[in-house]
């Protein structure tokens, strides 16, 4: 796998290493070291469709803390899919990138991007989901609580593109994960019943967050 789409591409392994590859990483950079730099070189292509304060922040800070070097794309400076077609972004964005990150809103287009693009492509949000902030979300319970398997995570809010990665991340890590959404606003079914015949995880949807915990 060349891209970071959706955390179920992944199996458990990978996504472990993943996370503590991501602490490692961390308690580096924290401890004042500026000698890992293993993105020396390279530039990301960062695509803001829907822009964001702390995913730009993060993202460009983080690529420069590693060495590298990253180039904010805003709305106004691609408008992909109406100025230029995404298939033509990809193209030339992997030819003067190594790497590109973009938050877009329709699920499609980082779906279309990975597929023509030569270089690998970071899901940084979609109207579907958000693996990169449960991932951090999943590193910071480990932090606090040692680890994330056997743990039980509540969700409280709409069925968004949070929840959506919530549940793709336990069709692959066993904990007890709970939405409580208001009545309506329930997540995603098809992506509820993959979590749930995964069979990894216990999955519950309910629109009563009295009882969730």
């Amino acid at each position: 796998m060349k891209d970071f789409l959706h955390i179920s591409d992944f199996d458990k392994a990978t996504i472990m290493k993943i996370l503590d590859r991501a602490a490692e990483v961390k308690a580096v950079i924290k401890s004042g070291d500026r000698t890992f730099l293993p993105f020396k070189g390279k530039t990301m292509a960062m695509i803001f469709a829907k822009p964001s304060m702390r995913t730009r922040v993060s993202f460009e800070t983080g690529f420069f803390l590693l060495g590298g070097h990253a180039i904010y794309l805003g709305p106004n400076d691609i408008q992909m899919g109406k100025r230029e077609e995404t298939r033509d972004v990809a193209r030339v964005l992997s030819r003067y990138n190594d790497i590109i990150m973009a938050r877009v809103f329709a699920h499609q287009d980082i779906l279309d991007l990975a597929k023509h693009a030569t270089v690998p492509v970071i899901n940084g949000l979609t109207d579907y989901n958000h693996p990169c902030q449960i991932m951090a979300d999943a590193l910071t319970i480990i932090e606090h609580v040692g680890r994330l398997e056997g743990t039980k995570v509540v969700y409280v809010g709409d069925g968004n593109n949070i929840v959506h990665s919530w549940l793709l991340l336990a069709a692959v890590i066993p904990f007890h994960f709970v939405c409580a959404c208001p009545k309506g606003f329930e997540p995603d079914a098809k992506t509820v019943l993959k979590a749930q015949q995964a069979g990894i995880s216990k999955i519950e949807i309910t629109n009563d967050p009295t009882g969730s915990c």
